[in-house]
Formats: C-alpha cells, structure tokens, sequence
C-alpha cells in the first residue's frame, strides 16, 4: 500500500533564494509605523472600545512608500508591517488592562507603563518562538490565521505591480481634513456630536435618553470594517441603555427626595450623561464581565486542547531537530539528495531558522528578574509585599505568560486576532491573582492595582503573541526568516511602548475637566468617611473650569458665577486645595475631588480623560470591576446584577452577548455613529451583488476596506493633534484660535449633513474598483 506524502510547501520567496530582508531602511519605517499606530489604537480603543489590525494598512503603505525610494523586496516590505504591527498589539493589550489604574484610584505613570508593555511585548514574542514549527509550518492546512494570510496577499499583489495605496492615502486625506474642522480641540466649525435629548409631551417621555452620535471617521471606518451586524448589536446595547434603561431611571426616580446609591445627586437633577455615567456603566460593566466569562467558558475546550497541543508541539519540536541533526551527522550530502544544502550541514534553511532556544530560556530568566527588580525597587505604593512575594509574582506572570500565549497563539489561527478572548484570559487571571491575595488579606485598593500590574503583562503577552503568530504566518507564505521577522517585532515593542504609554497619558489630561459642583459638598478631613483618601495638595497652580447644567451644555449662571470669589471658567489658587479620591463611597460617587480648606468643602469635581463619554475604555472598568468585585466587595451589585441578568437573556436567544454588552457600557455616540459605517458596509455589498461583481464581506484586500483604513488612521492621527494642542493650552496659558459656537455652522443639523457626506465618500470609493489603479 502506497504512502500518501504531505506535499512540500513552496513560499513565494524559495529558501534557496536571498533577498534584500532586515535592512536599516525597513526597521526604521516599521518602527515609525509601530510609533504611529501604536498611537492610533490607543486613541481609537479608548473610544471606541474596539482595535482594528494594522498589518494591512501598514503593508499597503510600505509598499508604495519604499517603492519611491528604488525597488524594495517583498521581505523588507514584511519587516516593515512586523515591525509597525508589533505598536498595534501592544496597544491592545495596554488600553485593556492598565486605564483600569486610573479606576481603582492610581496614575498613570509613564515608568510603570513603560515597564510593563515592554514586558508583556517581549514574552509575547520569546514564548510564541518554540511554537513556531507545530503551529504555523505542521499545521499549515488546519490553522488558516485570517489576517496573516490576508496580509500575505496584500504583499504578493503589491510584488507583482499592483497599486492600490492610493486608496489609504485617499482616505487619510479626506478623514484628516474633515476632522480639522469637526474636532472640538481643533477648529471647531461644526459641532462634533450632535445631540437629541427627548422630552416629549405633558408626561415628559423619553426624558432621561438621548440620541447622539460622535460624527468621527474613525468610527465611521471601523463601522465599515466590522461589518453590519457587528455594528448592528452594538448599537441595539446603546438603544437599552440610553433610550429605555436611562428614560426609566428617570421616571421611576425623578420623584426621590434622596440620591439613590451609587449616585450623589438627585435623579431629577441629572442629565443623560450624569445617568449614563452613574447607573449604566456599573451596569454594563458587569454585562461585560459576565459575557466576558461566558466566553472564556465556552472556549475552555478550545483553550485546554491548544494547551495540551502547545506542550506536545514543544515536544516534537525538539524531537525533530535532533532527527535532522543525527539524519545530517550520519549521513554525507551528497547521499540524501531530499535534504536542502543546510539540513544536510546541520543546519535549519533560511525559512526555518528561529531565534535559539537559548534566547528563549535566557530571556525569559531575565524577564523574571527584570520583573522582580521592578516590583521590588518600583512597588505599588501602599502594596509592598516582600522579596519572596515580588519573586513568586514575577514566576506567576511567567507562568500564565506562557500558558496563554499558547492558547492565543493557536485560537487566532482559527478566528483570527479580533475574535481571540484574551479579556476572557486577562479576567481569569486576575481572578486568580486576586483570590491569591483575598486569602493572603491583600485587599487595599493598592493591592487590586497590584492585580492589575500582573494582570497586564499577561495581557499584553497574550495580545503580542496572536499578532506575533499572524505575522509569522504572512513570513511563512512569502518565505521569510523567522529569526529575522521576532528581532524584528522585538525592536518594535521596544521603540513603540515609548508612544504607547506618552499617548495614554495625553488622552487622561487631554480629555479631563474641571466642573463645580451644583452644591458644593461640607466635609471633615479629620473625619473623612468610608472609602475616601485624602491624597495631599493639589500640585497645579491653575486650572479651567467648565459649569455643566442640567441639559449636559456649558453654562455661566450668576450662581455658578462665583464661589469664593473665583471667576466662573478658572481656579487660579488650585494648590491650595487638597485633592480627595473617592472609591466604593456611598457619599462620594468614584472620582476625585478638590477639596478647598478655607470654606470646608468639596467645590470642583476632576473627571479625567480616559473613563469620560470621550474615552470610556470599557475593558479596562471591567478589570478594575472585577478587582474591585473581590478584594473590596463594595460595588453597587444591584446594577452590576442587572447587567449579568441581560446578558443571560440574551445568550437564552441564541446572540453572542459581549458585542451587546460593549454596545451597552459605551456611549450611543460612539456605538451609532459605528453603526453608520456598517450600514455603508452593507449598502456596499448588496449593490455588488445586484452588480453581480460578488461580496465584498470577506475580502481583505478591497477598495473599502483599504479606505475605512485611511479614515481610522486620519482620525486618530488628527485626533491626537488636537489632544496635544489642549496640553499645549494648559500648559502655556494661552489659547489656540478656533470657530466660535455663534458661528453660522455650528448647528447639528450641518454636523448631520457633513457625517452623512463623508459616509457616502466611503460609499463610493468602496463601490470603485481598485483594478481601475493598477
């Protein structure tokens, strides 16, 4: 009875062949790359609650990019997306897990962000190097990995002539003009969320909801991307939270004579945004972790086989390389003519050639040291444990490190990197670190951002692995050098984890205000009450302030006008007052305060940027409600409860409840205006099947998608111009000129009519074939 043989894979690239690769060209344009959308995703993630993958866009630019420059290799244009792409996954994990400091009551400080994306970033990459073989090269047939193989098409198709560039740059274009005028922190012409808030009739229906939308290309594009009914469920989230939950919280409590827990204010004197930001996100956030856990559940099977799998490819790794070994020792070449000319010396072809096992081993020994040295000399204040405790922690980071970068690495090569459950991984490990600590006694909030710091580096491992396993399956079908595309991703974590972290704290000052409160609050510090800290003086000399009404707009009432004789936008004697942080109070809603010693009272609240309706960062409140849910057990579990309720209602009808529950925790700004650009997605592949020209739904490489690319990326790019000229305000105390709010435009109806324009810009340049640019 015959053998049947695997045939042999041929990559586009033969390993017999040498092209210009790891070039001082291309790691300079990835690293730029990783710096930018590095930068992009957090901006984007942070508000939209969702990250897109780069390598494609990345790719793309690449191409036409070192084209200008002479002929680049198609292996240099892949180490320019492996290198840029590594900014993107370490993004991911980042903006999951680390805004969630800022909840349990902690800064950002730039030092520990930098630390721990960096390594998270390289343990993603070391672990995903033994894996390697089994995973991407045995089972080539059975482990499609979605974005890698589309990404390997993009970079064959632009080796062979193809140009299709221009639609990204089209796209940056056009997003980045229009969001010069849209963003608020920019020109300004028109305002950049248009908001319907109902009140109808005697009986005041609806009141309580609103209807807006954050009119932004980046959501348009990401919209486009998702598709129609991924954007469709997120937004049915937004229409119960803001149009049934929020209007009946209003009408059952606008009568209460009392705040009801966990507000602070009477229900009848809050606007959609105070209701949506004391009652719904508990609510959604426990809708997210319930979903979250569901999902971990259900692909628990998944998640045990990989790992099993993992520990046996590791395994037949070795056996394999000791075969090939002995095979080349006993055996001369000229004897085994099936053996390539560096198997037969001993040594693995160029396509074959990884990092070595020592840089596995030693790495991940430096890790744990490295670790250990920074949780030792660089503690949690407030959670020093010890020298054995920081070690045990560093060796449990390492261990779950490596335990899910084995499932991540092999279930994106089955749903790809934008369905992988790494929250649900994330969840499970800082479930296990905190009831470590719940039976150690460690339960101080400092203790919960110690989960988190642990919590993270998994997170952002697991995150750079799927990617590390999607690019190095672009390298495998284009025949590439392993070794040279993982120092490749390493060089990247290292260069974009400087943007990363200087992002992330941009957006927190960027987007904070400075609001007075409507009754200023008496307080004793010498008798502060249950779970309020008083964190010393306020460390800045000056700072804006904003009045907000009951409707949620600005405001400069003869009230509010004064309050110990301070102008109404302004506190120019800010350091004299001592900055309260409150966390699980029943008297205070979560948030810090500034206290003024002179009047006794709480007067201003500082609501920081990342957390705000402008970057809610949703899976990072779920981290800090899990934290929080176990170590302290103060949360408001009625609401929390509730959002656990709707998710079993909704898995009992058959729908995947973690897009719903998304949708539920973000603003109906953000969740309808993605909903725009699914309906363009499906406006655009209905008219190309009555076309008969075929869907655009699965493919990667189509005019639209390239598009929708270029919007996301001019709206984050722009977006974060405007963050900085908002830092540069504060800083220098002077202010950029911008369209006044009397302006002939600035009307929601023009914001509306400029959305809707842009739209069908996606519309029609997804409808225009890209053979037309080549």
């Amino acid at each position: 009875m015959a053998t049947v043989t695997k045939p042999t894979f041929q990559p586009f690239v033969p390993a017999s062949e040498s092209r210009p690769e790891l070039t001082a060209r291309a790691l300079i344009l990835g690293a730029l790359f990783g710096v930018l959308f590095g930068a992009v995703t957090v901006y984007v993630g942070l508000r939209a609650g969702l990250t897109v993958a780069a390598s494609i866009p990345i790719s793309v630019l690449s191409i036409s990019i070192l084209r200008a420059f002479g002929r680049a290799s198609i292996l240099e244009n892949n180490i320019v997306q492996t290198t840029g792409n590594a900014g993107q996954s370490i993004a991911s994990g980042v903006i999951f897990t680390l805004p969630a400091l800022i909840f349990l009551g902690f800064d950002l400080e730039s030092t520990r962000i930098f630390a721990l994306a960096l390594f998270g970033g390289w343990l993603g990459v070391l672990f995903m190097i033994p894996l390697r073989r089994q995973l991407i090269v045995e089972e080539h047939g059975s482990l499609t990995y979605p974005e890698g193989t589309a990404c390997a098409d993009v970079l064959m198709a632009g080796e062979r002539g193809g140009s299709f560039a221009s639609r990204v740059f089209l796209g940056l274009g056009l997003g980045g003009l229009y969001t010069l005028f849209q963003n608020e922190n920019l020109f300004g012409l028109f305002p950049s969320t248009p908001n319907y808030q109902p009140d109808l009739g005697s009986q005041h229906l609806l009141r309580g909801g609103a209807i807006r939308a954050d009119v932004t290309p980046e959501y348009l594009g990401v919209g486009y991307i998702i598709g129609m009914r991924v954007a469709a469920v997120m937004l049915a989230g937004g229409v119960f939270s803001w149009l049934v939950l929020m209007p009946a919280i209003y009408f059952f409590g606008s009568h209460l004579a009392t705040p009801l827990y966990p507000g602070t204010t009477l229900i009848k004197d809050m606007s959609p945004s105070d209701l949506w930001r004391t009652y719904v996100r508990p609510m959604g956030a426990g809708a997210v972790a319930c979903s979250g856990l569901i999902t971990l559940l259900r692909t628990a099977p998944t998640i045990l086989a990989a790992l099993a799998e993992g520990f046996r490819s590791i395994g037949r790794n070795n056996a394999s390389k000791k075969a090939v070994s002995l095979r080349a020792e006993h055996s001369g070449a000229e004897e085994t003519p099936h053996l390539s000319s560096g198997e037969a010396s001993g040594h693995p072809p160029r396509t074959e050639h990884d990092l070595p096992w020592s840089a596995v081993i030693g790495g991940s020994v430096l890790l744990v040291v490295l670790l250990w040295v920074f949780l030792e000399f660089k503690p949690v204040p407030g959670a020093q444990v010890g020298a054995f405790a920081n070690l045990a922690a560093a060796f449990l980071v390492v261990l779950f490190g490596f335990l899910f970068v084995t499932v991540s690495a092999r279930i994106v090569g089955i749903v790809g990197s934008s369905a992988s459950p790494v929250s649900g991984m994330t969840i499970a490990t800082l479930m296990a670190t905190a009831a470590i600590f719940l039976v150690k006694g460690w339960t101080a909030p400092a203790f919960g951002a110690l989960a988190i710091t642990i919590g993270g580096i998994v997170c952002i491992a697991a995150s750079n692995a799927g990617d590390t396993a999607q690019d190095l399956k672009t390298g495998y079908l284009i025949g590439a050098t392993p070794w040279k595309q993982q120092l490749a991703i390493m060089i990247g974590v290292i260069v974009s984890v400087l943007s990363i972290g200087t992002t992330l704290n941009a957006m927190n000052k960027g987007l904070e205000s400075f609001q007075r409160l409507p009754k200023p609050m008496a307080l004793s510090l010498s008798a502060l009450p249950d779970g309020v800290q008083n964190q010393g003086n306020f460390t800045r000399d000056r700072i804006s302030l904003a009045h907000i009404d009951n409707a949620g707009a600005p405001s400069s009432t003869p009230e509010a006008a004064k309050v110990g004789s301070q102008d109404a936008h302004e506190l120019t004697n800010a350091r004299s007052y001592i900055l309260l942080n409150a966390i699980g109070s029943s008297t205070l809603a979560d948030g810090k305060y500034l206290y003024n010693p002179a009047t006794q009272q709480i007067e201003v609240q500082w609501t920081q940027g990342i957390g705000s309706e402008k970057a809610a960062a949703p899976q990072g409140r779920l981290m800090a409600t899990v934290i929080n849910g176990i170590l302290s057990r103060k949360l408001p579990w009625s609401l929390v409860l509730l959002g656990v309720a709707l998710v079993i209602m909704v898995e009992l009808l058959g729908v995947r409840s973690l897009t719903l529950a998304v949708g539920a925790y973000l603003s109906i700004g953000t969740t309808l205006a993605i909903f725009v650009g699914g309906v363009m997605r499906w406006m655009v592949d209905r008219a190309a099947e009555k076309a008969g020209t075929g869907s655009d739904e699965n493919e990667e490489i189509s005019s639209g998608s390239l598009f929708a690319s270029g919007l996301i990326a001019a709206g984050g790019i722009v977006g974060l111009l405007g963050v900085a000229m908002k830092l540069y305000e504060a800083a220098t105390d002077r202010t950029i000129p911008r369209f006044s709010e009397t302006n002939p435009l600035h009307h929601d109806w023009v914001s509306v009519l400029m959305f809707g324009l842009l739209a069908y810009s996606l519309y029609y340049f997804a409808r225009k074939p890209l053979d037309a640019e080549k």
